[in-house]
């Protein structure tokens, strides 16, 4: 098991007028290389969840292990736990601060008190993986670079500390369509080919349909739903109830469904549907 948390709650301000109960009684197991993703409305505690899980919040009560590790109990040497439990930002710019990109990308490497050649190795290996040409940019400042670079050097930087389990609040948030795909399909190739254990917090249904293993669904810092992402779309009035919705390719065949077709409706993306209609209009033409 990857990640377990029991009755975890975080109470921001608390005594205070305004005093805000963020998280309330979470329990989630999250498997090693089970790919999760976070849904649910702003407010409604996803980003406040993952920053236990490197220990960026600590919680008002509940406990929390990491790869069997109780990081919530006293004396824990969190600098080990973020050594496993990689976490980039919805914005770069919380992360990156360093002249160039190579030193941005190296300064956790660095804090691990690695050789110099080992940290080159790990910069350019995780640069490879994000696609950023090394030799051209390496010397650049990360504020020189586009939006969806300065995604890739963020994302790149955690990479670098190897971590088992990697964690992404609103990754391609704010980028055109082209840097989005990239950045997802970068996402799905580091879960295929390495094995990371990876939690994804996205506001796009369509995006979580299509890459994920299992959707976690959060509302009013509780977990509302949890399942494989055809079981929860296909409860798309409680999802509509929380402020959400359902991927619009679902919704496309809900409502040929209602105009007397048979189709599945656990589909997500236009290619997916696209086939599967096809395939029923030939058959039906042949029947």
């Amino acid at each position: 098991m990857s990640i377990k948390i029991e009755k975890l709650n975080h109470i921001y301000n608390p005594g205070s007028p305004f005093q805000t109960n963020a998280l309330e009684n979470i329990d989630l197991e999250v498997k090693t290389g089970e790919f999760i993703g976070l849904i649910g409305h702003t407010g409604s505690g996803k980003s406040t969840l993952v920053q236990h899980l490197n220990g960026l919040l600590k919680p008002t009560s509940g406990k929390i292990w990491i790869q069997g590790e109780e990081i919530t109990k006293p004396g824990i040497k969190m600098k080990q736990i973020r050594k496993k439990v990689g976490l980039v930002f919805q914005y770069p710019e919380h992360q990156l601060f360093e002249e160039t990109v190579y030193s941005d990308i190296a300064f956790g490497p660095s804090n691990l008190g690695l050789s110099d050649n080992e940290i080159a190795s790990r910069v350019k290996e995780a640069m490879n993986l994000v696609k950023l040409p090394y030799d051209e940019l390496k010397d650049r400042s990360p504020f020189d670079l586009s939006g969806g670079q300065r995604r890739r050097v963020a994302i790149a930087g955690v990479l670098a500390m190897k971590p088992e389990i990697l964690i992404l609040d609103e990754p391609t948030a704010s980028l055109d369509p082209r840097g989005r795909d990239e950045i997802l399909e970068q996402i799905q190739r580091f879960h295929q080919e390495f094995g990371l254990t990876i939690i994804l917090v996205s506001h796009s249904m369509e995006d979580i349909g299509r890459l994920v293993n299992r959707i976690v669904v959060m509302d009013g810092g509780k977990i509302a739903l949890t399942g494989i992402p055809g079981e929860v779309f296909s409860r798309s009035e409680e999802l509509v109830n929380m402020g959400l919705g359902v991927p619009q390719i679902t919704t496309l065949m809900k409502r040929l469904n209602g105009e007397g077709y048979q189709l599945p409706e656990d589909l997500f993306t236009v290619r997916d549907a696209k086939k599967t209609i096809l395939e029923w209009l030939r058959g039906n033409n042949h029947a």
